[in-house]
């Protein structure tokens, strides 16, 4: 142990504690406005529906207390308890190359980390998610999902994480800079990659019929001058009966993408609401501006790993004895999180203020009126709380709370 020690052991036990606190606040909140339905969604939401969203959640709150608790021990498992530690001094023994070494155990690390997931992920699928009646996926797709992108992350993950070990080997005092280059042009390729390549890997995307609708966004899309390579059904009710909808996709390779259970759900007037609402995060630059915010946190991450890599006291501090380049990569992936959780509340003020301006501008361009009772049936078919404790809001939300985002739509109409 040495200095760093104690600091990284304050800030975990800082983090969790709040973020702990904070998910039992919201608990005990939802909890308390269980027995009556929010007077703004008193004509809309049925006491029966409020209930159902606010057990719903409850139940996830429990999941994810444990799950927080047990993320926690294996984190001090894997740093001071050792793990990591001999991660690494049994691929450095078993390889002659320190790079394969690197790759291999920072792999094997990760996949741990995976299996330990998977339990977790059971219970939220085939206990809660059936429930509540939510779960259509079956133990067969379920198992076939998993290996699917266990394969995934390592065709794709090995590669670019053995390039960057290679850069960070190879280049000098200045990688930190050309890795970060490397990871952003990798996103942005995956980015463009991902409508066309990998997501049909796991759904099926089906081009909308011609009719009514169809017609209804096409014409949308001419008002707003959006251009997208079509628009799709995706299958989403083969995993679960939750609905949504979404633009996906960079340059010339975008697409529009509804769920089947938010087509079966939503007439079409509501279905173009939701979709100008998707515009207006294209055409109010919320993509770009989201990219270059993550540009520069990447790159500030990357220029702080620069400088911990070359001290000693980041190695033992956090249990590892044998210090190398993958090793630094792996500890700051971990432990940057226990530093960066106060954070979080700016970034969500920010998503939630590009949600208010995309509403703008949706009720520009449809019926605000429609859009309103759109988010009011998936509040409902979703089960989404109504009431959210304000504060842990404020932490995770990248939403704002229902009441507050249809208040501000309501004020659109009065000011129409």
């Amino acid at each position: 142990m040495n200095s760093f020690t104690i600091v990284f052991l304050f800030a975990l036990t800082l983090s969790f504690s709040v973020q702990f606190w904070l998910a039992r606040r919201h608990a005990a909140y939802v909890a308390k406005h269980r027995p009556e339905v929010p007077a703004a969604f008193k004509d809309t939401v049925s006491l029966e529906a409020h209930q159902k969203a606010a057990d719903y959640t409850l139940e996830k709150s429990k999941l994810g207390d444990l799950d927080s608790i047990l993320g926690v021990i294996f984190l001090l498992l894997l740093t001071l308890g050792g793990g990591i530690n001999l991660a690494f001094e049994f691929w450095a023994a078993a390889l002659d190359s320190p790079l394969l070494a690197g790759l291999a155990a920072v792999a094997s690390v990760f996949l741990v980390m995976t299996a330990l997931e998977i339990p977790t992920s059971v219970y939220q699928t085939f206990v809660i998610e059936e429930k509540f009646g939510f779960n259509k996926s079956t133990k067969q797709q379920f198992i076939k999902d998993q290996f699917l992108q266990l394969a995934l992350g390592a065709a794709i993950g090995l590669p670019l994480l053995a390039l960057i070990l290679w850069v960070m080997d190879s280049i000098g005092s200045l990688w930190w800079l050309w890795a970060w280059a490397i990871l952003m042009s990798f996103s942005l390729l995956m980015s463009w990659l991902f409508p066309t390549v990998i997501a049909p890997l796991f759904n099926k995307f089906t081009p909308m019929e011609d009719g009514s609708l169809k017609d209804r966004i096409s014409g949308l899309l001419a008002r707003c001058g959006f251009n997208s390579q079509g628009i799709f059904i995706m299958d989403g009710s083969k995993r679960s009966g939750h609905g949504n909808a979404y633009f996906t996709g960079l340059g010339n390779n975008k697409r529009i993408v509804f769920y089947d259970t938010l087509v079966k759900s939503l007439d079409d007037e509501e279905l173009e609401a939701i979709l100008a609402h998707e515009l207006g995060h294209f055409k109010c630059k919320h993509t770009i501006k989201m990219l270059i915010a993550t540009s520069i946190m990447t790159l500030i991450s990357f220029a702080i790993l620069g400088w911990l890599i070359d001290q000693p006291w980041f190695y033992t501090g956090l249990g590892v004895k044998l210090p190398s380049h993958a090793a630094a990569l792996l500890l700051f992936m971990l432990v940057s999180s226990s530093f960066t959780f106060f954070m979080q509340p700016i970034s969500a003020y920010f998503q939630r203020k590009f949600e208010f301006e995309a509403d703008d501008f949706a009720s520009n361009h449809a019926k605000a009126e429609k859009l309103i009772s759109s988010l009011v049936k998936l509040y409902e078919e979703n089960a989404s709380t109504l009431t959210p404790d304000p504060l842990y809001s404020a932490f995770h939300y990248s939403h704002p709370p229902a009441a507050i985002r249809i208040a501000n739509l309501e004020a659109n109409i009065r000011t129409a």
